[in-house]
């Protein structure tokens, strides 16, 4: 028997591979699914099963092309009524997998068709249970996703249900079995996860407080709600797509990487409407990009960004990128379900300044500097678009909470006369901020490089300047 967990940090998403006498289970599996049937290729191998925790809201699964593409069977949980062929699996049905098997819990509350997957070795002994989003190391699945296409389901009758689920299915399990999540730190499926990524039952049950033995449901569901911020605007579509199904990734792909020479992506981009985004690293961009583009860099967590920031998913997208990252970029714009990449700018920067034309700056101040720069005024609008939580744990006195997540809706709450020093942890959002503002008209920007990060490190962290929330 073999289990492999296949991280992908830019969606803290976690997939799985089981593999037991030749056959091959794939769990929550990401769009692309070369990698999956490679893996299994190489083990000679055949993708028999495809297993979905849930609907997805945060990606698109791969679970149709790979079925597709290996005549594997797609199974859901109880529940489940996706708009293509699939097997929706009874609670405690049983799965065979060479010598192996595997049980489906029917585990609902993050949504209600959310399943588990329990395997057992081929002794028939309980060796570990995948949670999706059941379950996460150190925190539990958000209950109130479903409400945006179904305001019947609401968190608190979710939560109640999750409770239950966890009360039932979980935590009778042997201290020992391997717990394997689907998602890790990062991800906006739950407001506390653990950087790591396995544990097992024993230590969740004594260190997730929400597996506490003495906890009441009504405890449960006031500490489960508590502090839930409004997911990301793409996650009602992303459901859809993984209810009702999608288009083929490699067409997406084929059709995202058309190389445009320089008159070509002008006309493009003026034809179509496009939205142009850089997706170079940091750093370069705030020294030199096109006027009129936004920065999404690909080095950082780039997809969820893009589906917090770009409400319609069927945008026209053009890509700049640094040479050889372009089916990278197209590949994670899919994941997210961003399915309209008409093509990248063939030579990259260096094609639009061989022709004579001029880039755009951003205006950037260190750390350092802007410390003087308090010093030395009795005012200077800050605006912090690190998230609300971020904010309120620590934050320099005066500034003002201005999400990233919600910069379109918040955004005519600016005033275009004033000047603006922008800082967010580390540097990557903040840019983005100063990107899409500029983009819309705001001059008056400066960037705070290396974000709170690199604030707190200077002098205001031994003045009035930083106020740090104790109760925390």
């Amino acid at each position: 028997m073999k289990v492999e967990q296949i991280y992908t940090g830019c969606l803290a998403e976690a997939a799985y591979y089981i593999e037991s006498e030749g056959e091959v289970a794939i769990i929550d599996p990401l769009r692309e699914s070369r990698p999956y049937i490679d893996k299994a290729n190489a083990n000679n191998a055949k993708i028999k099963y495809v297993l979905e925790t849930h609907f997805h809201a945060d990606f698109v699964s791969g679970h149709l092309e790979l079925a597709k593409k290996t005549g594997a069977q797609i199974v859901f949980g109880p529940t489940a009524a996706p708009g293509y062929e699939a097997h929706v699996a009874a609670d405690g049905e049983v799965l065979k997998l060479g010598k192996v098997t595997i049980v489906v819990l029917h585990t609902p509350g993050h949504t209600m068709e959310s399943s588990t997957y329990l395997l057992r070795d081929e002794n028939g002994k309980d060796y570990a249970v995948f949670t999706g989003d059941t379950l996460f190391i150190g925190d539990v699945g958000r209950p109130d996703l479903v409400q945006k296409l179904k305001p019947e389901v609401t968190p608190e009758l979710l939560a109640g249900y999750l409770f239950d689920s966890l009360r039932q299915k979980i935590m009778t399990l042997a201290d020992e079995v391997i717990v394997y999540p689907g998602h890790g730190a990062g991800s906006a499926c739950g407001k506390k996860l653990d950087k790591e990524t396995v544990s097992t039952v024993g230590q969740q049950k004594k260190y997730n407080y929400a597996l506490r033995a003495n906890m009441t449901k009504e405890e449960f569901t006031r500490e489960l709600l508590n502090g839930l911020v409004e997911p990301p605007q793409y996650f009602p579509a992303n459901v859809l797509m993984n209810v009702k199904g999608y288009g083929s990734v490699d067409e997406i792909i084929q059709k995202g990487l058309r190389p445009l020479a320089l008159l070509e992506f002008e006309a493009v981009w003026e034809s179509s409407h496009a939205l142009v985004i850089d997706t170079r690293s940091k750093d370069v961009f705030a020294k030199g990009f096109i006027p009129g583009s936004i920065f999404i860099g690909i080095d950082d967590t780039f997809a969820p960004w893009v589906g917090a920031l770009i409400t319609d998913l069927m945008q026209p997208i053009l890509i700049i990128a640094d040479e050889g990252k372009e089916e990278e970029v197209v590949v994670r714009l899919a994941r997210v379900g961003y399915d309209n990449p008409i093509g990248y700018l063939k030579g990259g920067i260096n094609s639009w300044l061989a022709a004579g034309n001029s880039l755009e700056t951003i205006l950037e101040i260190s750390a350092q500097d802007f410390g003087r720069l308090c010093e030395s005024r009795s005012q200077v609008n800050v605006l912090d678009v690190r998230r609300e939580s971020e904010f309120k744990a620590e934050h320099l006195v005066g500034a003002e909470n201005f999400p990233l997540d919600f910069i379109n809706r918040n955004m005519s709450l600016l005033d275009k006369n004033k000047t603006y020093y922008v800082h967010c942890a580390g540097g990557y959002r903040s840019l983005i901020a100063v990107s899409i503002l500029k983009s819309r008209g705001y001059e008056k920007l400066v960037n705070i490089k290396g974000g709170y990060k690199a604030l707190a490190s200077t002098s205001l962290k031994r003045t009035e300047h930083l106020e740090v929330n104790t109760e925390l």
